[in-house]
């Protein structure tokens, strides 16, 4: 129970962050037996194909090495020549096979664990000298697994072998009547459909590997509960750092919440206790758009801001609070406050183009907010 609270056993899966640590290490799930069989079967599979040719080209090599030209005799260096020649000859008839090997090991690595480069993997790790070490990869769950692929291993291809030899004894007897060119190129065919269908048996042991391998990867980079916690605290900070970020943002976003007060059509107060910021352009918003809003010290700054770039301070207390409570920065005035801000707007925009004396004895409105709005 203590163990389980202290979060001792690992019981749970990898977090992202511990795959991708692992990745740069180098630890990442590679099958060697799908690797085998893929080059096994791609190997077979170009013989299969190409094996015609391959030996076909290859006797015509061999006659021309075993002809002997009376004029090269008299040449030291015909010998060094015609076996450059040979091996030349040998290598472009091999060379498909040899290509389809490598195009195979590639995609084997590809399909499981993908391409992965690091130097990390090149660094000696002297651990895996400890003998107690090895005794316990030998006899734990990871050399129980390798055993017990060997055994289904060397069952499967056994009983393909046997099947194999069933299947083409008879034709294998035939080769002897045949002329020899033909039991050559029939011979080959014959070997290379063996050595496929010898191949396709590991695809079994493959099928049985691949599962495994992922299991045994998952299994070795499992974590405890208390590893996850730690992660997650490092990813998210420290509560104290967290704190500082909201209080830098919330400095800066109202730094860029200051620098547009400016730009606001009136500023509407309760007097000194909130303060809201409004703009409104009828060919781009549909309604006016809160641009600043604070309460006290940050509601005297907006006032202080506009009276400094004479920006229209329009007092009216409950709509300011009905404001402040009911929009947030940049976005649009609810439906209800519509009138109440319409009578403001068209009260500022009027004596906007009055001269003072005439302005001062227009008649301020008395904007009417619903009860919905009002101080619980």
């Amino acid at each position: 129970m203590a163990e389980s609270e202290m979060g001792g056993e690992r019981t749970e899966e990898p977090s992202l962050r511990r795959l991708q640590e692992a990745r740069e290490r180098g630890q990442i799930p590679r099958s060697r037996e799908l690797t085998n069989f893929a080059t096994m079967i791609g190997g077979s599979a170009a013989l299969a194909a190409v094996g015609g040719t391959v030996a076909a080209h290859l006797a015509q090599m061999m006659r021309r090495s075993l002809s002997i030209d009376a004029q090269s005799l008299r040449s030291t260096d015909s010998m060094s020549a015609s076996l450059g020649d040979a091996c030349l000859s040998a290598v472009t008839a091999i060379l498909p096979v040899f290509g389809a090997l490598i195009v195979m090991v590639l995609l084997a690595s590809v399909a499981l664990g993908g391409w992965n480069f690091t130097t990390q993997a090149l660094t000696p790790d002297f651990s895996r000298l400890n003998p107690l070490s090895g005794l316990k990869r030998l006899f734990g769950l990871h050399g129980v697994s390798e055993l017990a692929k060997a055994l289904l291993k060397c069952l499967v291809v056994g009983a393909v072998c046997a099947w194999i030899v069933s299947w083409i004894f008879g034709d294998v007897l035939a080769l002897g009547r045949m002329a020899p060119r033909a039991a050559v190129s029939r011979g080959a065919g014959l070997l290379s459909w063996a050595f496929v269908w010898l191949c396709a048996s590991l695809a079994l042991v493959a099928v049985v590997d691949v599962p495994l391998q992922l299991f045994q990867f998952k299994r070795a980079l499992r974590m405890t509960r208390q590893e996850l916690r730690d992660e997650s605290k490092e990813l998210d900070g420290r509560p104290e750092t967290k704190q500082r970020i909201r209080q830098m943002q919330q400095t800066l976003a109202r730094r860029r919440m200051m620098h547009k007060v400016p730009t606001a059509d009136v500023v509407i107060v309760n007097p000194t206790h909130f303060a809201v910021a409004l703009k409104y352009d009828p060919k781009k918003m549909r309604a006016p758009v809160v641009l600043a809003k604070g309460v006290d010290l940050v509601a005297q700054n907006i006032r202080r801001i506009a009276e400094e770039h004479r920006v229209p301070v329009f007092e009216a207390p409950r709509l300011a609070r009905a404001l402040y409570r009911s929009t947030d920065l940049n976005k649009e005035i609810p439906n209800g406050l519509y009138v109440a801000v319409a009578q403001v707007l068209s009260y500022i925009f009027r004596v906007r183009t009055l001269n003072p004396t005439i302005a001062a004895r227009v008649a301020r409105p008395n904007p009417k907010v619903g009860d919905e709005y009002l101080d619980s």
